[in-house]
């Protein structure tokens, strides 16, 4: 049928058909809306979607890649489990690990507590009530060692959150890796190293910008030749989603922080070809379950014409977004918290209908505590569910072709191309940081989106409708507040048996380097296996590099 008569068949139904049962049952809302803003239609038809099927959206496995990475998708592999855990010790993290791969998890995700995050020993003042707390605390190889004991790297991949001192854990998990017979080649997985979204979103910065873009460039590199199946960056867009960004800027500014370590990387003399192929990116799967498909297809169409367009990458593999999803943190709620599994699950669905590579579901009672064991397998079982009962993952992009879908498609990719316009009229992400841009706009639709709740404009289930009294909460996990203490002792431990004239000298290598334009990854590493400690190696690299000054908005 053609758009003339399509349109005046849409005008007679909305004359006789919708008028008619407005009279009798009015809407819910005078308008729906997304969190941008923008009104959703009613009604979605051809009128609504401009779409070149070759250009647009063509095959899975090929530019643009809007259907999917991989030519067969799920129907060859489903995505990796990836369930990330972390707390107390690397004792008691190791045997959650253990639990994860017997329950069915494909791969391993690590998460450290603040002082690692933040380049310090547990023994450190600033790290006083803190280790344990929200992820594992590493402190030296030797920690290192005790969290991988008995799991073969060459048989699982894993993904590291963390970012500061990413280029420090990399080095000690290549450390294990040697000592378990296991050459660096052999290694999958994926570290965070994303600095950018930290200086916007979560804080867990050390260094300033210009060192920390180093560091990032030099694992492009040093990777490149030695550890080439490791992702090097994970650009994550999820904790911008965390801290209040909407759908559309959570795809610019992940994209627009991917543009400035592509700049970064040329500009240190990388062929775009040798490192682009290894990058990858890590979104949230928010509530809104058809805005959410859009996004993730919306992303890689952009980020495949910027790599091929913009930065020329020759490689279809540069072309490729791949990217981890974990379910959303911001969503879960401490009041009755049985509906977050029904949280979880919708947006377990919106990463896979998205075409998600790997995905981290989120547990029930995470928004109260740490996840207990019984949380954790109903997550895990909850992306099983979906991979082996629900038959999402027998086609590939399922939801293509949908009115909606395409529209929405569509209207992602426009909106969020003119914010990465935006940010490179401002000089790209480092300088919009600078200037509070991507700052002002995150804290804006934080606000919006809060006073829509409190406003009852937005329903929250048990939040602010479908209240009950509820006791409070029993069985939570709790860190043992002797896990600092035990941390302190074994780093004195280790300081008694290692030889400590050995580390003196591969931190004083490691002190030159930093002021050289030599690769600095091989003096962390040289560092690492002489035991020297997380908070030593970053201390060298503070007392060089500095540290970042967050700037103070008025």
């Amino acid at each position: 049928m053609e758009n003339k008569n399509i349109k005046e068949s849409f005008e007679k139904w909305e004359e006789v058909k919708v008028k008619k049962s407005l009279a009798r049952f009015p809407e819910r809302k005078e308008e729906f809306k997304f969190d941008t803003g923008e009104a959703v239609q009613r009604l979605y038809t051809p009128l609504d979607v401009e779409v070149d099927y070759e250009n647009d959206l063509g095959y899975p496995g090929q530019f643009p890649y809007t259907r999917g990475v991989q030519p067969t998708m799920y129907r060859g592999k489903l995505w990796t489990m990836r369930m990330y855990a972390g707390f107390a010790t690397a004792e008691e993290s190791n045997q959650r690990y253990k639990f994860l791969i017997d329950q069915g998890s494909m791969g391993l995700s690590v998460a450290f507590d603040l002082p690692t995050q933040m380049g310090y020993d547990s023994d450190d003042a600033i790290a006083e009530g803190e280790v344990g707390k929200v992820g594992v605390a590493i402190d030296s190889l030797a920690d290192m060692e005790i969290l991988f004991d008995g799991i073969p790297l060459d048989k699982v991949s894993t993904s590291m959150t963390i970012n500061a001192p990413a280029s420090v854990l990399l080095a000690m998990y290549i450390a294990v890796a040697k000592k378990q017979g296991v050459t660096p080649d052999k290694l999958r997985g994926t570290i965070q190293n994303d600095i950018l979204k930290e200086y916007v979103a979560r804080g867990t910065y050390i260094f300033p910008v210009k060192p920390s873009m180093r560091l990032i460039t030099d694992i492009f590199d040093y990777c490149s030749k030695n550890v080439p199946k490791w992702n090097t960056i994970s650009i994550s867009g999820y904790h911008i989603r965390e801290a209040g960004a909407n759908a559309v800027e959570e795809v610019a500014f992940t994209l627009a922080d991917g543009i400035a370590y592509v700049n970064a990387a040329l500009e240190a003399g990388l062929h775009i070809d040798d490192f682009a192929p290894r990058l990858s990116f890590f979104f949230n799967a928010h509530n809104n379950l058809f805005e959410e498909v859009a996004k993730f297809r919306a992303a890689r169409r952009i980020w495949a014409n910027i790599m091929k367009n913009r930065f020329k990458a020759e490689n279809p593999k540069s072309w490729a977004l791949k990217f981890h999803t974990q379910t959303a943190g911001c969503t879960l709620t401490a009041q009755q918290p049985e509906n977050n599994i029904v949280r979880v699950a919708i947006q377990t669905l919106a990463a896979v209908l998205g075409g998600t590579q790997s995905l981290h579901t989120n547990s029930k009672d995470e928004a109260l505590a740490l996840p207990t064991e019984d949380s954790v397998r109903v997550a895990l079982r909850t992306q099983q569910i979906v991979g082996y009962e629900s038959g999402a993952a027998d086609t590939i992009d399922p939801l293509a072709g949908s009115y909606y879908v395409e529209s929405l498609t569509n209207k992602i990719e426009k909106e969020a191309l003119e914010l990465i316009g935006k940010i490179d009229e401002l000089g790209g992400a480092p300088s919009a940081i600078e200037k509070g841009f991507i700052q002002q706009e995150i804290m804006d639709s934080a606000y919006k989106y809060q006073k829509e709740i409190e406003g009852n404009e937005k329903i929250i289930v048990g939040v602010n409708k479908f209240q009950v009294e509820e006791e409070a909460p029993k069985g939570l996990l709790r860190v043992d507040p002797e896990v600092g203490v035990r941390q302190k002792g074994k780093i004195d431990a280790l300081k008694e048996r290692r030889d400590n004239e050995k580390v003196k000298e591969t931190l004083e290598a490691l002190r030159k380097a930093c002021n050289s334009n030599e690769n600095i990854m091989p003096f962390i590493l040289d560092a690492v296996e002489s035991y020297a400690t997380l908070g030593e190696v970053c201390g060298v690299m503070r007392e060089e590099f500095g540290e970042y000054k967050q700037t103070v908005m008025i």
